[in-house]
Order: structure tokens, then C-alpha cells, then sequence
């Protein structure tokens, strides 16, 4: 080969292996909520997005929830759905799946959302707590129950990228000293027991309840004691689960985490428990990250704060978990000198890339904007991006509640072990992150 066509070879390669690199930022939905978020914060701060319409309090005539200018908000809704389909159907088709279905499916799920609205903002409803994501998980739990979801409408039931976007919005609402101040005290709740309920869950499902498949128990307890669906996938990965293993796993922390997710508030509020506490409680120990924040906003505002710092840092420990039990499967379980070793970048790998623009947002809007444009003004920014937020969380429960079926649960529970071992272990995981929130969080008034 010459050296002209040596050099074109090493160049077509080395434009390869940068075309290789950047593909999971345009690939991957974790990626795609930050940038999603980002954009919408970039839209805001230029004063592009100014109001997002909202639902008023009523408490006879659901159309009082309209206003006084009711076509005039009808018309906003609408501009308003259809931007956000709009904008999430670039992350769908970036991911490489069909835009067309998405967006035929997404007005239905949309309008489920702008129900959930109206009831939740039902007076009465709202004095009970059923605020519009409570809704939200209803009406989709109703139609998941009842007549069934159809096919065509789990193209647009899109709750990973709904709730992690809204997460990225939501950073901008914490300023970065207070993510400090309460990830300190959110360390000792998220670090010191979850490590503990793992091992305690692998114990008791290996020994006790005397499950075969050690891959399978591994997947559960990192479900349960880190973080749902992300810790599923990646401990289940590691251990070199089967598919429908981790499938079990995920299906069984989501069924439970729909009825926590709604009871452990309840509970907190009528024992009349510290929102630093109650919200350090739910995010040490509800299962996936955007059903924390929800069900914290649901304690209150304090406590949605508190609950996501320490799911935030919960999940920093997704990748070391992973990249932890590979090396035990590969070095003491399997024992296979054929296999690869695991690297390093399997941390990485594992990580939860939408937790980057979530500090990002609280770094920015801390350092820069407040700085430059002041209080008042950044104020009106996050009240645009507080609005989205909610829109997205609302959009994500809808679709949890379409992926939640009883049928399911039912079939569960016919495996004893498995339930028994997600039972006890969630059930050490909550007390013991009782006594850590008391210990860290107990008389701090912020």
C-alpha cells in the first residue's frame, strides 16, 4: 500500500472511530433528556417560551378550569401539545424508532395529561392530595385495567424520556449551594444504606429463600436497593441475566413502586413526618428516579427537594454496582478465564448520563444566570421550565399507569421467592432508611 493510501486509510479510521464516539450522544434517550432539557431552558432564557397555559381551580363546573377565556387557553393547549410532540419526536426518531407512530399516538396520551389536570386541580380532589400526576397514574392504571392497552398507543408511552427531561428541568429549580447542603446529609442516607440492603437482599435470596438463579437475585436487589429499571439493566447486564430475568425484575419494582409511589406520602402525612425526613425517606427508597420527585412533590416542595438530591446521588452508584458485580461474576461466580475482564469505562457505561444536565442546569442557573440577570428574572425563567416540568412528569405517569397491569401483578405473585424477596428486602431497606433520615436529617431545619 502506498503512503498516500496509507494515510487516506488511517484518516477514514480515525474519522470512524469520532463518528463511534459521538453516536450515544445522538443515540441514547439518557442523552437525549439532557439535551431536550437544555433546549428548552435555551428557549426560555431568550424569552421564546414565556407562559405555559395553565389549568384554573374549579370545584362544580369542570369548565370553569378554562377561565374566562376559554377558547383562547383551548388554543394554547394545543399549541402547547403540539410543540411537545414536536420536539420529543427528534429524540424518537435520533433513537432510532418510528416517528410516524409516535406522533399518531401522542395527541391520546396528551389529552390523558390535560385530564389529569382539570381533575387534579378539582378543589375538593386537590384538599385530598390527588393532584393532577396522581391523576395522571389513575386515568393510565383505569385504561390499562379495563379495556386494555392498545398497541398503537405504547409507541408514544414514552416515560423514561418524559421523566428524565422533566429531571433536567427540574435541576434548574435547586441552586447549587442547596444541592450541596442536602447532598452532605443525603451521602449518609443514600451511600451507607444502600450498599447494606443489597447485600442483605443477595443474602436472604440466595440463602434463605433459596432462589437458583443468582443472576436474577442480584438484578432484584440492585432494583430495589438503588434506583428500579436503570439499576435492573445494568446489574442484570453485569451478572449476565437472561433478558426475560431482567424483564421480571423491572416489571416487579415498577408494579410496587405505582402503589409506594402513592401510599408512602399518605403515610408520612398523616403521621405528620418532617419533609426533610419524609423526603429523604421516599428518596432512599422508592425505585425510580422521576416516581421520587412526584411522590415527594405530593409531601411537599421541600421534600421533592430533598428526595431527588438523594436519588440523584443514589444513582451515581448505578455503574460502580455494575461494574463491582461483573467483577465478582466474572472472578468468583462464573469463574470463566475465557471471559473479558471488566474495565474501568463500564462506570461510565453504566452511568445515568441524564443526572449531568440535571447538575449542569443547578451549576448554570447558580454561577451564571442568577449573577447576570438577578433573582426576579431568573425567577420567570423557572417558572416557564417548573411549568414544562410538570407537564413532563404528568406526560411520564400517564404511561406508567398504561404499563401497569394488575393482570401482571397477579402472575407475580404467584412466584413466592421473588415476591417474598422484594417484600422483606424493601421492607429492611425502609426501615433502615428511617433511621439514617432521622439520624441526618432529623431537626434540620435548612
Amino acid at each position: 500500500m502506498s503512503k498516500s493510501s496509507a494515510r487516506l486509510q488511517t484518516n477514514m479510521d480515525e474519522n470512524r472511530g469520532i463518528k463511534q464516539s459521538f453516536l450515544p450522544l445522538l443515540k441514547l434517550e439518557d442523552w437525549w433528556a439532557v439535551w431536550l432539557g437544555s433546549f428548552i431552558a435555551i428557549l426560555a432564557m431568550a424569552k421564546m417560551i414565556q407562559n405555559i397555559p395553565s389549568i384554573s381551580r374549579w370545584s362544580v363546573n369542570p369548565l370553569a378550569a378554562f377561565g374566562l377565556l376559554p377558547w383562547e387557553l383551548s388554543f394554547q393547549l394545543l399549541l402547547l401539545g403540539l410543540s411537545m410532540a414536536l420536539l420529543t419526536a427528534v429524540a424518537v426518531f435520533a433513537t432510532g424508532e418510528n416517528v410516524k407512530k409516535y406522533l399518531a399516538a401522542f395527541p391520546l396520551i396528551f389529552i390523558f395529561s390535560l385530564l389529569a389536570y382539570i381533575l387534579g386541580n378539582q378543589n375538593t380532589f386537590r384538599g385530598y392530595g390527588l393532584d393532577n400526576v396522581v391523576w395522571a397514574l389513575i386515568i393510565g392504571l383505569v385504561i390499562s385495567n379495563t379495556v386494555g392497552k392498545p398497541a398503537w398507543l405504547s409507541k408514544a408511552a414514552k416515560t423514561e424520556l418524559f421523566i428524565k427531561t422533566g429531571l433536567v428541568l427540574m435541576g434548574a429549580e435547586i441552586l447549587f449551594n442547596r444541592f450541596l447542603e442536602l447532598g452532605v446529609r443525603g451521602l449518609g442516607v443514600a451511600w451507607l444504606v444502600t450498599p447494606i440492603a443489597l447485600v442483605f437482599m443477595y443474602y436472604i435470596g440466595t440463602r434463605v429463600f433459596k432462589i437458583g438463579s443468582k443472576s436474577l437475585v442480584a438484578t432484584i436487589s440492585a432494583a430495589t436497593s438503588v434506583c428500579g429499571v436503570s439499576a435492573a439493566i445494568a446489574a442484570g447486564s453485569a451478572t449476565r441475566a437472561k433478558k426475560e430475568e431482567i424483564s421480571y425484575a423491572i416489571s416487579l419494582s415498577l408494579i410496587f413502586t405505582v402503589f409506594l409511589m402513592v401510599l408512602m406520602p399518605l403515610v408520612l402525612k398523616a403521621f405528620n413526618v418532617d419533609q426533610y425526613v419524609g423526603g429523604a425517606l421516599i428518596g432512599g427508597t422508592i425505585d425510580a428516579t422521576g416516581a421520587v420527585a412526584v411522590s415527594g412533590s405530593m409531601l411537599g416542595d421541600t421534600a421533592m427537594e430533598v428526595a431527588a438530591v438523594i436519588k440523584m446521588i443514589q444513582n451515581i452508584l448505578i455503574g460502580i454496582i455494575a461494574f463491582i458485580l461483573s467483577f465478582i461474576w466474572v472472578t468468583r461466580v462464573e469463574k470463566d478465564a475465557h471471559a473479558p475482564k471488566p474495565s474501568a469505562l463500564e462506570i461510565w457505561r453504566r452511568f445515568p448520563k441524564f443526572i449531568l444536565g440535571f447538575v449542569f442546569a443547578s451549576l448554570f442557573f447558580s454561577f451564571v444566570l442568577i449573577p447576570v440577570l438577578g433573582n426576579t428574572e431568573v425567577g420567570e425563567i423557572l417558572n416557564v421550565t417548573r411549568s414544562l416540568r410538570g407537564w413532563f412528569f404528568t406526560l411520564a405517569f400517564v404511561s406508567i399507569g398504561l404499563e401497569s397491569n394488575f393482570a401482571a401483578l397477579i402472575k407475580l405473585v404467584k412466584d413466592k421467592k421473588t415476591v417474598g424477596l422484594y417484600i422483606v428486602g424493601q421492607s429492611f431497606n425502609i426501615v433502615l432508611t428511617l433511621i439514617a433520615a432521622l439520624l441526618f436529617f432529623g431537626g434540620f431545619s435548612g
